[in-house]
This record gives structure tokens, sequence and C-alpha cells, in this order.
């Protein structure tokens, strides 16, 4: 795939299809192939798909110091659609790229022409949420990982809700795409410098100043951004959409629910096209 090369930071992007662009932002341990099974080919048709691994994964390599900032992310983002896209675009961002959608909002809306944050929060470091990335960091931090088959179960279990992890052919068809994609070696890999950066993330008391048209994505059964997060995003962005899914959790939108998203998603982004 091919590089982008800044100042500190080569960026690996791929894009797919053509026409109106939509930028994918992935979460942490998640790299730009991750969007391309349940997403780009519902997509591709109509619109010009850039996906790319965030500083901290995949091919992408940063040689600036840590610790890094969601701010240093969205900076990277930012001059990739400067560089690669036709701007105003819109972007979906999930879990740490619904921060970083969030940041490009407030620090460079002129690139945005919609933003669709999911499964996000406005203070990664408060509450359940900083304290259950704050335990995953500080595990690594000690020189343990999680390993195999049991990373393989720890991660579903924050993802995906209990009616999916119970059907036998939902729960077989998961475990396959999480093995076959690596999930579990590339969020070891990210998991100290991108989940920091989501624990020092704050933008609360700055979210009123967005004006981009922002939907914000919640899920009822979201256990690692329970539904609150999204709540209060919308609650503090003027005139933000909230769409709040029920029966879906944190990762529902890759294997579980994409056939009942994508159309949303779609929907949302041809308002503003």
């Amino acid at each position: 795939m091919p590089q982008l090369e800044l100042d500190g930071v080569s960026i690996c992007y791929d894009q797919r299809g053509a026409g109106r662009d939509i930028v994918w932002i992935a979460g942490g341990g998640g790299r730009g192939l991750n969007w391309h099974r349940w997403h780009v080919p519902f997509f591709e048709k109509d619109f010009r798909n850039t996906t790319y691994d965030n500083r901290g994964i995949g091919e992408t390599v940063c040689t600036e110091p840590l610790p890094w900032t969601i701010a240093d992310m969205a900076r990277d983002a930012g001059r990739l659609i400067e560089a690669v896209c036709e701007p105003p675009v819109a972007v979906f961002g999930q879990s740490m790229g619904a921060f970083i959608t969030l940041q490009l909002c407030l620090d460079r809306p002129d690139l945005l022409r919609c933003a669709i944050a999911s499964g996000g929060a406005a203070n990664g470091g408060r509450g359940w949420l900083g304290d259950y990335m704050r335990a995953e960091v500080e595990l690594r931090r000690r020189g343990e990982r999680l390993e195999e088959t049991f990373a393989v179960m720890h991660y579903a279990a924050q993802l995906y809700p209990a009616r999916l992890l119970g059907d036998e052919q939902g729960w077989a068809r998961i475990k396959a795409w999480l093995t076959e994609v690596g999930f579990v070696e590339d969020n070891e890999e990210s998991l100290i410098p991108q989940w920091q950066a989501c624990i020092d993330f704050d933008v609360a008391d700055r979210l009123p100043e967005i004006t981009t048209p922002l939907h914000v994505f919640a899920y009822d059964e979201d256990v690692q951004a329970p539904p609150q997060y999204g709540e209060e995003i919308a609650r503090l962005v003027r005139g933000a959409e909230l769409h709040l899914f029920p029966g879906m959790g944190h990762g529902s939108l890759r294997g579980h629910t994409h056939d009942e998203l994508n159309p949303i998603i779609r929907g949302i982004v041809e308002r503003y096209y």
C-alpha cells in the first residue's frame, strides 16, 4: 500500500472506489484494513474510501517520541486528507477513531463536510472507560501481555453483545475474523501508545465549539464505551444528532450488524454531498 511521507511520520494508507470521499478512522488496535471486509465493499461503487493505519500500528511509522496525543493523530489524519482526498470530506471514526474525529472537528473543520463519531467519549480518562484503559496499559507496562485464545475471548467480550456471543454461527464468524486480521497481535503492539493517548484525551469543555455537522453513534450494549458517553457528546455539541442502536456492542459494526449500519451511514453522508 502507498505511504504518505511527512515530517516525523510515514502514513500507510489505501484508497478504494471512486467519487465522493469517505475517510474511515480506526480505533485503538485497529488497522485500516479492518474496514475492508464489512464496510468498503458497500461504499466503493459510489465513494472513494480512504483507510489508513494510525501511528503506533501496522505499516505506519512514527519517529516522534512518546507520549503521543489524540491531537497528534488528528493532525496525521488532517494531513492525509489534504494530500490524498478532495476536502471537505465525510469522516467516520470508531472508538479511538471517534476521539480523533472529534479532535478533527475542533482543529480542522475546513476539511470536513460531516463527521460520524461512533463508540466514543468526550473524556477518555473518566469513569469506567478510564479505569478500564488504565488497567490494560498498566498490565503492558509491567511487561505482560494477552496471548492467543484467551486474548481473543477477552477482546470479543468487550466488543460484541451477549446475544451474538451465544450464537454458535455468529461466534464462529467473529472468532475467525479476529484471528484472520491479527487483531490480538496488532492490539498488543499498539496498546500503550494508543490507549494512553485515549486516557489523556479530554475535549468535553471544547465540544460546544464544534460547527461541523456531527452524528453520534452509541450502542446500548457497549460495555467498552457505554452509551451514556455518546449521549453526553450529543448534548454538548450544538445540533449534533444522536443515533442510539439497541442490541449492539462496541464492535457490532463489524461482522454483526454491518448490514444494518452501512445504509444508515450512507444516508447520513449523502445528506451532506
